[in-house]
């Protein structure tokens, strides 16, 4: 039995889909349980982006991938009636807010961490287990203080604390979390340019306009963006969170697929115009 190279091809993309979709739960289930932490009195609308930021972006992207596919792939040029349009333009419009809103929670959740202050008189975090604190083991990670383990996380003699909640990390980690949420703010703000790239190949594209200088400068910059990206993603496996460094390896190999789509839809394009002048009578 032979199989259908091109249906291995789809399958092997739509499951890079869903497992991109699957990892919002598991950026909510690392974020609830930091949020408990960060806002023990429950979590405000107003501080819904600091606690979930991750989650948030995650699912507008998830929502903005399938509508680069509808664009890309599956659609055809008969399916474009002004209704189909506008609401594609609509979704992506809405997607691109939460995107945006998102960054800005990055952005708050990196100037949090550079809130931290000196714990003083504390040299033995042991002492603070009566008190129910917690150790910053990583970015939005915090692990509850207890007789047994609080010997395991740090032998520093001085600690800082997180502003406004109990949770404690030695200079060391601090100097990673900040990395962390550093390279946060930079991946996300990395793949806000892709997608305007992205969008400008697209428009391009619709107007039979993408070649030339255009299409050169689109792949220089692309080239750039992505290898960017893909720095953060070693970064993230180097430093050990599985969860970021296979989210963002997800997202290259999606992302590869959309430039995969555009590239076969200007192929179409450049065949077609072909056809008809063929076809053209003399």
């Amino acid at each position: 039995m032979s199989i259908n190279s091109s249906r291995l091809f789809q399958l092997f993309k739509y499951t890079a889909y869903a497992l991109l979709a699957f990892n919002i739960y598991l950026f909510w289930s690392e974020e609830v349980l930091a949020a408990a932490v960060q806002f023990p009195n429950g979590v405000a609308a107003v501080d819904l982006i600091d606690a979930y930021a991750a989650t948030i972006d995650t699912a507008a992207w998830v929502v903005l991938l399938l509508m680069f596919e509808l664009e890309t792939y599956v659609l055809e040029d008969h399916h474009y009636t002004p209704a189909v349009t506008w609401s594609l333009h609509g979704v992506r419009v809405l997607c691109y807010t939460f995107i945006v809103y998102a960054f800005y929670g990055y952005v708050v959740n990196l100037t949090f961490i550079y809130q931290a202050t000196q714990l003083a008189g504390i040299s033995d975090i042991c002492t603070l287990v009566a008190d129910g604190w917690s150790y910053v083991a990583n970015l939005d990670e915090y692990a509850q203080l207890t007789t047994a383990n609080c010997g395991s996380f740090s032998d520093a003699a001085s600690f800082l604390r997180l502003e406004g909640i109990p949770a404690v990390v030695d200079a060391t980690g601090l100097k990673d979390i900040r990395n962390l949420a550093w390279v946060d703010v930079i991946n996300s703000a990395i793949w806000l340019l892709v997608v305007l790239v992205l969008e400008f190949d697209v428009w391009l594209q619709e107007r039979n306009r993408f070649e030339g200088a255009a299409l050169r400068i689109s792949n220089a910059s692309k080239f750039v963006l992505y290898s960017t990206l893909l720095l953060a993603a070693i970064f993230w496996g180097i430093k050990g969170d599985f969860v970021d460094f296979w989210d963002a390896f997800l997202w290259l190999v999606a992302f590869i697929f959309i430039e995969l789509n555009v590239f076969e839809w200007r192929e179409e394009i450049k065949e077609a115009e072909l056809h008809s002048q063929i076809s053209a009578p003399s």
